[in-house]
């Protein structure tokens, strides 16, 4: 669409500005962006809105994306204040800075529901010891694993913490990811916890990255309370739990359920008193073993149930009455090089409302990309891309109690948004390994290109 010479020129000296805007390395820090009154992004070859009913979509809807092809998108003080078509949002656009997607794809941004976003060191040698043979359990048996990582997050201050979260927290905004659940528990102290809680704000507060916090003390049983779970749930439960409260550090409640770490009394105790004080519940859940984990979080109200590698038909029908939420984590199969995916198929056709996260931790799944995540969706659990993207942007949101404000280009709701380097959303898990975000938004807020 042409314009009138000088306005043409005016255009042009906004998108430069624009561009050169976006060479700012400090992109992490929403400070750093420039909040446009109004924002009109256009020459889009898909603007994919996720548009749909206002809460998570399932079965059919999961595969309806709604994308408008030369789409165009306005954005007014943050907000998204107009979608539809090129020609009727330019013309209503008059004077906003523009963006121009440059015949690219714009999604909303990626919201992943389980990342373990805080950690020190990493362990890349067990990842060695895994190529050579050795399997998660057996190197968790010898101390490494979750107990590994603990050692080292310990052993950092919150300083440390924070330079290394906020590193973490680019990767994702690279990545096009604009808001992450976040959880604790590689502290497995009362102090250990908090402090890695308070990280997690700070990511929140420091960085463009939307956090959300879960507190996970109880993800392993730590080395000075071997043989004695009871006495650390005990921990948990009387002084973890009370602090992360008052000191409203937390929206959810984690536990790792398994026969060897959490069992099935230990994870009501540690619920019942989250739900006590106020917290929301997740749940680790049939991972390894089936053993009645689902169940029990129907049972007590959780909002998600994530891994779900072994579950059984029962147990989605325990989910489904509930309207509990699985999130789907194949990166961590394919890390640790299992070959036992989640049944996706099943969820969707049982019509449970199914998210894609990317587990991202040092030690079963070092990827911050959900564009990885997307491909494991498609290759190994048969997912459509568009189940793929709705599972990654607008069902992930609902399941952290924000679907009415991001998860979907629709009016009103938060403008996050990415400029992808390709054309149509498919390309997404197509070109998997790749991450390339051309640009990424948040709040309507220009943050890298």
């Amino acid at each position: 669409m042409g314009h009138p010479g000088g306005r043409c020129e005016r255009r042009k000296q906004q998108v430069l500005r624009l561009a050169l805007l976006a060479q700012d390395d400090k992109f992490l820090n929403v400070e750093s962006g420039r909040a446009m009154r109004e924002l009109l992004v256009t020459n889009c070859s898909q603007l994919v809105t996720l548009a749909g009913p206002a809460r998570p979509r399932v079965g059919k809807e999961l595969r309806e994306v709604g994308a408008i092809a030369d789409g165009a998108m306005l954005v007014r003080d943050g907000r998204i204040a107009a979608v539809g078509l090129r020609a009727e949002i330019e013309a209503s656009a008059a004077g906003a800075e523009i963006v121009d997607a440059g015949g690219r794809l714009v999604t909303p941004g990626f919201v992943d529901a389980h990342t373990h976003l805080v950690f020190a060191g990493n362990r890349a040698d067990e990842f060695e010891m895994r190529c050579a043979g050795a399997t998660y359990q057996e190197i968790a048996a010898q101390g490494g694993g979750i107990k590994s990582t603990v050692r080292k997050t310990r052993a950092a201050t919150e300083n440390q913490l924070n330079a290394v979260a906020v590193r973490h927290a680019r990767w994702f905004l690279e990545s096009g990811t604009t808001t992450v659940e976040a959880k604790s528990g590689y502290g497995l102290t009362v102090e250990d916890e908090l402090k890695i809680l308070r990280v997690i704000r700070h990511v929140g507060e420091a960085t463009a990255l939307r956090t959300v916090p879960t507190f996970l003390g109880a993800h392993e049983i730590p080395e000075e309370y071997a043989g004695r779970a009871d006495d650390y749930v005990q921990l948990v439960v009387e002084e973890m739990l009370p602090l992360v409260a008052k000191e409203k550090l937390a929206e959810f409640c984690d536990i790792f359920c398994e026969a060897k770490v959490f069992n099935l009394e230990q994870a009501r105790r540690v619920f019942s008193a989250a739900k006590l004080r106020g917290l929301g519940l997740r749940m680790h859940a049939d991972q390894f073993t089936s053993f009645g984990a689902s169940e029990l979080a129907a049972e007590m109200g959780a909002k998600t149930c994530d891994h779900l590698e072994q579950t059984s038909a029962a147990s989605l029908e325990a989910l489904k009455r509930a309207e509990v939420q699985p999130v789907l984590l194949p990166g961590s199969v394919y890390a640790i090089g299992s070959h036992k995916y989640p049944d996706a198929r099943a969820m969707i056709e049982a019509e449970l409302a199914l998210v894609l996260a990317t587990d991202f931790n040092p030690g079963s799944s070092p990827t911050s990309s959900m564009r990885m995540v997307m491909s494991l969706g498609c290759t190994q659990m048969k997912m459509t891309p568009a189940e793929t993207l709705v599972a990654s942007t607008v069902n992930a949101a609902y399941s952290l109690n924000r679907g009415g404000e991001i998860g979907s280009l629709e009016v009103g709701k938060i403008a996050d948004f990415v400029v992808h380097d390709a054309e149509d959303y498919r390309e997404l898990p197509y070109f998997f390994g790749d991450s390339r975000a051309a640009m990424v938004f948040t709040g309507g807020v220009l943050l890298r290109a």
